[in-house]
């Protein structure tokens, strides 16, 4: 081959019109399909097609361990018309380890950057991109992706089990992470009855105490947990086990690590110029370019690559306040305002809504569920009705409210009785998601179990009680792992779940709660299937803050449940409560039960009404309240 034909095959037209064109529009859906590295073969002459976007780059080399890191010796070719560089490379191949060295427009030698979109990277704290192996991965879940839309339905039973991958349990086992450890929390997960796994975010991340919030590899999945292909095989698997998959993801802020994003070509591509709306503050970090076409674009397409490529049932996205609002943590003179003189982020509130737009119809049945903590309007109404569009948020305040009330001591709690009803004022706003979450669990907070007053048998009948209430209540649920354990000491990324606590019977007995409230909550439609309905539930009692007692009623499709908590160790004999229907009610939960490490108080498994008119009903149950317990009733 002369030189010329070499030169030709390595600088020629790589990208098509097509691509070129929705690049340089921003509207790339698939864009790692064009950009970072494909393992190709040109002319017969097998090699990897490299292209990276960086428009304002003098030049751009690709350096690897196929040229000894060499930046001299594979100078890549702009086209301008999309500001993308690109070579082609021959004879190398999957597995190979890349970067590519940047020189700025004023001639400054930027250090060696990572790919943005490279769909492998090295294992941390390496900080090199690999060659992909091409191989596609052979799906079997073709009937789960079918049948998904009805599993996410309003109507639906959503309970998340939040996990932590690298911290859930250790093994000795040989192989990755997903092939050992992600087996046994598929079982688990299935076991305990949860219908989804939220993983915190697996994205490449290059310090692990960040616990994935501070990505990188936008398109990536964590080389410490093992390949692409062994993470599509779990995805499979979970689907295969009747389990979705939700992944954090976090499109607000990326860290300034200099293999990254940090001013990739010599100039802010990626990140704002301007600190006041281009840094935060909070985690010293940098926040996306929401205004540049390109940048939205990558985030697209990131958001894309794990729910069509990796079978992804949902993202839950990260920080969406600090997307929100300009002036997020930030004091007068620390922001810009809007062009309205607004404090709101108009170009985030864009991206949000075409991400939910774009998600769902190019994604049927996905779900893209906002951590967003404060009252912005309509974060999970319709685009069309000037909503974000996602289809659920997570209830922070109901979360903050509750948590405080259960860390009172007993005889405080009537005076603070309002933190347990006041997310009903608010509960048909939105969407809701109750969490219980890992940041419940970290930086000094105790863990859930150690958040609850008095002696041990006191603290984990509370937990117990507290898990009834939430199952009960309306939203979905999400419990952070751990939490079923009643670990006594918060969670640490560094460490694995205390599973030997199992061996205590109370704290065995919260787990067996959370296994049972789940089995009732999915198969009992009056506890999911009217969570967006207002008529779907009632309070019976919701101000007897003299005994700590809450009644209230959940309805759907002609069934009815009641759900009642005494939040105080002192029993309420014949305690008194008006039902709407007449005949038996079944106790199809107690807390209390001697099972769960109670105190084996109860109504011996059902209980039936008297004429004795109460609350407005004409009918009415005289109940045993065990101490420090919710009970789940349903009318038969």
């Amino acid at each position: 081959m002369t030189h010329t034909e070499t030169e030709k095959l390595r600088y020629g037209n790589l990208l098509g019109d097509l691509d070129m064109y929705l690049i340089a529009e921003g509207r790339h859906e698939q864009l790692a399909d064009c950009l970072g590295a494909h393992v190709t073969e040109i002319d017969g002459v097998p090699g990897t097609r490299f292209a990276v976007w960086a428009p304002n780059a003098r030049e751009v080399t690709v350096v690897g361990d196929f040229n000894d890191w060499d930046g001299q010796r594979h100078y890549m070719y702009l086209r301008r018309e999309c500001g993308v560089w690109e070579i082609f490379i021959p004879d190398v191949g999957p597995g190979a380890l890349y970067k590519f060295q940047i020189r700025g427009s004023d001639g400054r030698l930027l250090p060696q950057k990572a790919d943005p979109v490279a769909r492998q990277t090295e294992m941390p704290p390496a900080t090199a991109s690999v060659v992909t192996d091409p191989t596609a991965f052979v799906w079997t879940d073709d009937a789960w992706m079918q049948d998904r839309a009805a599993r996410h339905q309003v109507d639906a039973p959503l309970s998340i089990y939040e996990v932590h991958l690298g911290s859930w349990m250790s093994t000795d086992e040989q192989g990755s992470v997903w092939t050992t450890v992600g087996r046994r929390l598929i079982d688990y997960a299935v076991d305990m009855g949860f219908t989804h796994l939220e993983l915190l975010p697996i994205t490449e991340h290059p310090f692990g105490g960040s616990w994935g919030y501070q990505p990188l590899g936008m398109f990536a999945p964590s080389a410490r947990y093992g390949t692409p292909a062994e993470f599509a095989g779990f995805v499979d698997a979970c689907h295969e086990a009747g389990l979705g998959l939700i992944l954090d993801w976090v499109p607000a802020h990326f860290p300034s690590d200099p293999h990254g994003l940090v001013e990739f070509d010599g100039t802010q591509l990626y990140e704002h110029a301007d600190p006041r709306q281009g840094f935060h503050p909070d985690w010293n970090t940098l926040i996306y370019n929401m205004g540049r076409n390109e940048v939205r674009n990558f985030l697209m397409a990131s958001a894309l690559e794990w729910l069509r490529r990796y079978h992804v049932d949902g993202l839950r996205v990260d920080a969406v306040a600090s997307m929100l609002y300009l002036d997020y943590s930030r004091e007068p003179g620390q922001w810009t305002p809007n062009r309205y003189g607004g404090r709101e982020n108009l170009e985030a509130v864009a991206f949000l809504q075409e991400l939910n737009q774009v998600v769902a119809e190019r994604c049927p049945g996905a779900l893209v569920i906002a951590e967003e903590s404060t009252a912005w309007p309509g974060v999970t109404a319709p685009v069309s009705e000037g909503g974000l569009g996602f289809q659920y948020k997570w209830n922070m305040g109901w979360m903050h409210d509750t948590l405080r009330y259960m860390q009172y001591e007993p005889v405080h709690r009537r005076y603070h009785h309002h933190d347990m009803t006041f997310g009903m004022v608010y509960a048909y706003s939105e969407k809701f998601v109750l969490p219980l979450s890992h940041d419940e669990v970290v930086h000094g907070k105790g863990s859930l179990v150690g958040k609850m007053p008095g002696d041990p048998w006191q603290r984990h009948a509370s937990l117990r009680a507290y898990f009834g209430f939430m199952w009960g209540h309306p939203g979905k649920k999400l419990l952070f792992m751990g939490g079923e354990l009643a670990q006594v000491h918060e969670w640490n990324h560094d460490a694995q779940l205390d599973w030997a606590a199992l061996d205590d019977p109370l704290k065995a007995g919260v787990q067996g709660v959370v296994r049972d409230l789940n089995a009732l909550y999915r198969s009992t439609p009056a506890l999911h299937g009217s969570d967006a309905v207002p008529a779907g539930f009632a309070w019976i009692i919701g101000d007897d803050q003299d005994n700590s007692v809450f009644a209230f009623l959940r309805r759907h499709g002609g069934q009815t449940a009641l759900v009642v908590s005494n939040m105080t160790p002192v029993p309420r004999i014949a305690y008194r409560i008006g039902v709407p229907q007449a005949g038996r009610w079944k106790e199809c939960l107690n807390t209390d039960a001697g099972s769960y490490g109670g105190s084996n108080m109860g109504n011996m498994g059902a209980v039936a009404t008297s004429g004795h008119p109460s609350h407005g009903y004409d009918q009415s149950l005289a109940l045993v309240l065990p101490p420090l317990s919710t009970l789940i009733f349903v009318a038969e």
